[in-house]
């Protein structure tokens, strides 16, 4: 497989097998309503083979960040919407990536009385609030009935970013939010059918998947995962229970026929990773990038080496917005400046230089 060969992930055809990860970069206000700064900064990146947005809140209850972009709103679905034409008069393709921040928030930041999680377990350290830092508060403990409004969350949020005109929706199990609290049997310490056995623990992700896909189609859906990646505290320390978890977990998505499987690992060509892609029986994309920059050389070393599908990348396309063109022609790329990721303007997010070439 090479980086700029052509690949069907579901019902979407991608030009190139170099995908834009999610990155959380706040820039959508206090309403969280996609606005002008995010239609450029998406469109500026759109000859990437797939886009996928930052985490995107499908509940009130459920934002993580000042900032965050959500799918809650009709104000928010219409700038979804300018999102996804400017992403596509540019010649691309982009899916949301929903995401519930579960106990990784704070009251001051959701606007609710209360933050939520599988169990009454605080987060260590502190939320960046719009009133300043402060301790993560100890989390309400979801009931089933309450799950099962998370799980009607999901698909909404889904839905709206269809109706909007975006290609997707990739599941946020990852990175120590909701759904990857309850797989993390240091996050969840429940007793009821979502705790306990790696088939409890995983049975949340499965039920959102299913409706999903059963909502939108399985062919816009991808589901994003970190294994072990010990994150926000959810502890995943155990490798045989890692092991077990998140093979039943792809085991179980495997009969929906899924876009995409995304896995974030130190590891992606060892054999964990590598099994999962073979339980699940779909497209497999990879992302190194919490352990390092991924570079050219290793994401075409993935593909070369037959390890994954796609290959998403971070760091690189937010500094490059035309990273495909330089990583095609050898050009050098730019440095990232990590001092202005997060932030409220155009700076560290829309004013990357272009290659003149690419530019025009």
């Amino acid at each position: 497989m090479d980086l700029f060969s052509t690949v069907a992930l579901g019902d979407l055809t991608l030009p190139n097998r170099l995908v834009m990860a999610p990155l959380t970069r706040t820039r959508a206000g206090a309403e969280g309503i996609p606005n002008e700064l995010l239609v450029e900064h998406y469109s500026q990146r759109a000859s990437l083979g797939l886009l996928v947005s930052e985490g995107t809140y499908p509940s009130h209850e459920s934002r993580s960040y000042p900032g965050q972009p959500g799918l809650v709103t009709d104000e928010q679905q219409e700038g979804w919407r300018k999102v996804a034409e400017g992403v596509h008069a540019a010649g691309g393709r982009i899916v949301v990536q929903v995401m519930h921040g579960g106990r990784v928030s704070h009251t001051d930041i959701t606007g609710t009385d209360r933050i939520v999680a599988p169990s009454a377990i605080a987060v260590s350290g502190e939320a960046h609030t719009p009133l300043g830092k402060k301790p993560y508060p100890v989390p309400h403990a979801l009931t089933a009935a309450e799950i099962d409004d998370v799980v009607a969350d999901f698909v909404a949020a889904s839905r709206r970013a269809v109706d909007a005109g975006i290609d997707g929706v990739e599941i946020h199990s990852a990175n120590g939010y909701l759904l990857h609290e309850f797989l993390a049997p240091g996050a969840n310490q429940r007793t009821d059918e979502y705790g306990g056995s790696p088939e409890n623990r995983a049975r949340l992700t499965v039920r959102v998947a299913q409706a999903v896909a059963a909502e939108i189609g399985a062919g816009r859906v991808g589901v994003r995962i970190s294994p072990a990646h010990n994150i926000q505290d959810a502890w995943e320390k155990d490798p045989a229970d890692v092991e077990a978890t998140y093979t039943h977990l792809v085991e179980q998505l495997q009969p929906l026929g899924l876009a995409y499987l995304s896995v974030l690992h130190a590891e992606p060509s060892g054999e964990f990773v590598q099994g999962l892609r073979k339980h699940f029986g779909g497209p497999l994309m990879v992302n190194t990038g919490f352990a390092q920059v991924t570079t050219r050389e290793e994401a075409t070393g993935y593909l070369a080496d037959g390890v994954a599908d796609v290959v998403a990348v971070g760091r690189a396309v937010m500094a490059n917005p035309d990273l495909l063109a330089r990583w095609q022609g050898g050009h050098p790329e730019n440095a990232l400046d990590a001092t202005t990721s997060y932030g409220t303007g155009p700076e560290g997010y829309t004013d990357y230089p272009f290659l003149p070439e690419t530019r025009a």
